[in-house]
């Protein structure tokens, strides 16, 4: 076969196998064939069959070559009656010859041979020696180009050899290359010009392609590829040139009228420049199938040359798109769409993706368009940006900013090209966001946040990650709002019966915004924190007595405003609060103080919610914090299981009376501080007392009982005219209604000789008894404050629907006086921990100077300390002679063992 894939004009006729006359019949294949040639010696007449091989023929859609080897081995066998050589051959084609006919000559060769047989075997190896073989192989398939080729190959006789031995088949090359006959080039050229001429005019092609693929691969197989390359770059080079007239010669005029743009001309202008394109695309695709061989053998053997793509692409380049005029007027017109488009208005979306293709192609995309595109973009959204902050308040500019990203984002999906986005949405964020952080956040933020704008603020954040700085800048923005809003919480004096309800509101929103619209931003956490802590303190200690009030409110019985989970989860709130404030002492002191009231009263609303507050103190502030407060239900629960044991003394005592009592042991140094105040008891009262020193010092000696008569209270057994009721009252009540067994009035005066209640106390708890809504004895003259003079009877019309009474009362406003003894007993517990840090320090080091010792005394402390008082302290451990100032420098102190 042809490997270079020439075909003969003609179908050849069937290969002729040529031997003598007396030779047998002719038998021909279209396919390799393995053949045998048989020798016996007991045939009558030796006879050889040598058979014709004819080539295997390409189909015509294929040009490849094939290859041919011809191998022949024979082999020898024996049989039993009769010595019968049996001589095999094999023929195949295998590697690519550069002929296409072959003349093959075998002879054999055979030794001499003293037996018979061997003189018959040698005998007919002497008539094949005489013989030839033509075997003749014709490529049968291309035959349009009129070019035809033969050859011949004189195989060499094979050697005379022993039965059985190899034979060899030698192959020769042409002696002379075929030549290509006259005028061939020319005519063929012809052909090929006709049909890209023909492609380029849109009309039909005379020739079948697959004529005109083998015609180009004949030229390069002859080494025409240069010439040929270079007369099919100057037909499409004069093609291409005639084109750039139609658009020189386009009424410019009609389009662009100065800076004014009319858009119908410009989108026939842009839609033939668009036709242009897809007509050149589709022509070269055309002629580079045609001229495949010469693509992919000539021009990939020469790394300078373009691929004929390639070369098209530049030509166009070259001759079309380089023209200034044209290129001007197609990147103003793809611009003057893309604006349009920005204003609202539909363009033909598929001409501008078929236009920014073509300059991406030419390689031109960035240089010529890109540019230009974005600074047109940078003007355009600059003055967006100003005019838009100016008219429309903060959340709908935010929403046009974003709708301006995502129809941006589109624009790259749908005709921009990829390596666009970056600088295109930088571009959008920097004019429309960057420009403006700070006038964005002045100007609304606040708005957002007061109304709690969730989605607004969630947007906010959005497009403020998108830009350098955006988040730092809102982080700033957003701790001098939590700042300026807390403080107007805690600061102002009349907010302090809601402060602590504010603040835990105020940190719900806060952390809701966070969680939802900061993502959960760890700088806005930390933040969020620094700025409460920040505000929180700017009032000392009364955000700490107000906190463990409205704890107290929680805790006390009677609150029925929420369920064990939700008074759990307030709980966890108010310790977030806690966190916050500086001085944990005060609310420790405060807390003491109402938790006292609720255990001895028992108000407490639920054992477990008081534990469960304890824990979490403990938790936070260490088990120093909460010892005492551990202690105070430590008396509770061991007062219990004292007064079980008192009961039964009692029994073996046989005391006489009818009255019941209970006693409270409170270790003194768990338990806030109370004034003790004398008054006058029954007589049943102070045996009963009496009996019950006896009792608990008998068990517990050396301790000493103090009885702390404001902390009592009783159960009065009472008869009406209605009937007999129980009266749950104070002892200091009690004391003034068991008066009334004695006699039927008594004045302001008698009732205060009588009881010995001090005065104050005494008028609230008349009031509680004339003036209250369970008005067991009646005042004279009526009224709801007790002035001296004023006498009081036994009410005996009293009604009321329950049997049991509580008569609560008259609770005494905290004073300014009682919070400042509160505080002076803080401030007092504080000196002494200030104290012992001191004297732990310079214990430690031995000499330190003010500025160091001040410094570690700041660490070591939980609370805020004035330096004026931090210097009283260290005086007044100079002068107990726990340090000395050093005599050499007054700045520096040296401890005292």
């Amino acid at each position: 076969m042809f490997p270079t894939g020439f075909s003969s004009p003609n179908p050849p006729a069937a290969a002729q196998e040529v031997r003598p006359a007396t030779d047998g019949n002719t038998s021909s294949s279209s396919s390799c064939k393995k053949r045998k040639l048989n020798n016996s010696s007991n045939s009558n007449s030796e006879r050889e069959e040598l058979d014709s091989i004819s080539s295997c023929t390409s189909s015509p859609s294929k040009t490849t070559s094939s290859s041919s080897v011809i191998t022949t081995s024979s082999c020898s066998s024996s049989g039993v009656a009769s010595s019968n050589h049996h001589l095999q051959k094999k023929l195949r084609f295998e590697d690519s010859v550069d002929f296409i006919g072959l003349d093959v000559k075998m002879a054999e060769e055979s030794s001499s041979s003293s037996s018979p047989a061997a003189s018959s075997q040698q005998q007919h190896q002497q008539q094949l020696k005489n013989k030839s073989l033509l075997i003749s192989s014709v490529a049968v398939g291309h035959h349009a180009n009129g070019l035809t080729k033969a050859a011949s190959s004189t195989v060499s006789s094979f050697a005379n050899s022993k039965p059985g031995s190899a034979k060899k088949l030698v192959i020769k090359n042409f002696k002379d290359k075929p030549k290509l006959p006259e005028n061939y080039t020319d005519e063929t050229w012809q052909k090929l010009k006709e049909a890209v001429e023909a492609i380029q005019n849109s009309t039909s092609i005379k020739y079948n392609l697959e004529e005109l693929y083998q015609a180009v691969e004949n030229l390069c197989s002859y080494k025409i590829s240069a010439n040929l390359y270079k007369q099919l770059r100057q037909i499409c080079e004069d093609h291409i040139k005639a084109q750039i007239h139609q658009f020189r010669e386009y009424p410019f005029s009609g389009c662009w009228q100065g800076k004014t743009f009319l858009p119908a001309g410009v989108v026939l202008f842009l839609k033939k420049i668009d036709k242009c394109w897809q007509d050149h695309c589709r022509q070269m695709i055309m002629i580079r199938s045609i001229f495949l061989f010469l693509d992919r053998t000539y021009v990939l053997q020469n790394s300078m040359l373009p691929s004929i793509w390639d070369m098209g692409l530049e030509l166009f380049r070259t001759h079309i798109i380089s023209d200034q005029k044209v290129q001007n007027k197609t990147i103003d017109g793809i611009l003057l769409l893309i604006e349009r488009e920005r204003n609202g208005e539909a363009i033909d979306r598929s001409l501008l993706r078929s236009l920014l293709s073509m300059l991406s192609d030419l390689q031109i995309y960035q240089d010529s368009f890109e540019h230009r595109f974005l600074e047109e973009t940078n003007r355009l959204y600059a003055a967006e940006g100003q005019r838009l902050m100016q008219e429309r308040e903060v959340p709908e500019y935010l929403h046009h900013v974003n709708k301006r990203l995502e129809e941006e984002a589109d624009r790259i999906i749908t005709y921009l090209d990829q390596s666009t986005q970056k600088p295109l949405i930088a571009t959008v964020e920097k004019q429309l966001l960057g420009e403006h952080l700070t006038a964005i956040l002045q100007k609304g933020l606040n708005h957002l946040l007061d109304e709690n704008r969730i989605q607004d603020l969630s947007l906010l954040y959005q497009l403020f990650s998108r830009v350098r700085g955006g988040v730092q800048v809102l982080l700033q923005h957003w701790i001098e709002y939590i700042k300026a809003f807390g403080s107007t919480i805690v600061i102002n004096p009349e907010k302090d019966k809601t402060m602590v309800q504010e603040l835990l509101d105020f940190k719900d929103k806060v952390d809701h915004i966070i969680d939802v619209c900061f993502l959960k931003n760890e700088k806005f956490v930390n933040a969020m924190k620094e700025a409460f802590e920040t505000f929180i303190n700017k009032r000392p200690n009364k955000p700490a007595e107000l906190i463990a009030k409205y704890v107290d409110s929680k805790l006390r019985a009677g609150n029925k405003e929420a369920t064990d989970e939700e008074l759990e989860k307030m709980l966890d709130k108010i310790m977030i609060i806690f966190r916050f404030i500086y001085g944990k002492d005060v609310f420790e002191a405060f807390y003491k103080k109402d938790l006292a009231k609720r255990l001895l009263v028992g108000k407490s609303a639920s054992v477990d919610a008081e534990k469960s507050m304890l824990s979490k103190l403990k938790h936070e502030c260490g088990a120093a914090f909460t010892s005492k407060l551990e202690g105070m239900f430590k008396d509770m629960e061991l007062s219990k299981d004292i007064m079980i044991q008192f009961k039964q003394y009692m029994q073996n005592q046989n005391v006489p009376g009818n009255i019941e009592l209970t006693v409270n042991i409170l270790t003194m140094g768990y338990w806030p501080t109370y004034v003790p105040m004398e008054v006058h008891l029954p007589p049943e009262m102070v045996k009963l007392q009496e009996i019950f020193k006896t009792f608990y010092l008998g068990k517990h000696s050396g301790r000493k009982l103090q009885w702390q008569s404001t902390l009592g209270h009783c159960v009065l057994k009472a008869e009406f005219k209605e009937g007999k009721k129980e009266l749950q009252v104070s002892l200091f009540q009690t004391l003034v209604l068991l008066m009334f067994n004695e006699g039927e009035e008594f004045s302001l005066e008698e009732i205060k000789q009588a009881t010995g209640i001090e005065d104050g106390e005494l008028r609230r708890t008349l009031q509680s008894l004339a003036c209250g809504k369970a008005r067991v004895l009646t005042k004279s003259p009526k009224g709801k404050d007790v002035e001296d003079g004023d006498k009081f009877t036994c009410n005996d019309d009293f009604r009321h629907k329950l049997f049991r009474i509580k008569i609560n009362q008259i609770q005494m406003k905290e004073t300014v006086e009682e919070q400042a003894s509160t505080t002076e007993r803080v401030f007092q517990d504080r000196q002494y921990q200030i104290d012992a840090a001191i004297v732990r320090i310079m214990k430690m080091r031995k000499t330190l100077s003010h500025n160091l010792l001040v410094s570690e005394v700041y660490n070591q402390l939980k609370f805020p300390v004035k330096p004026a008082d931090l210097k009283k302290r260290i005086e007044s451990l100079i002068d107990r002679d726990y340090m000395e100032r050093d005599k050499e420098n007054p700045n520096q102190y040296n401890y005292i063992a």
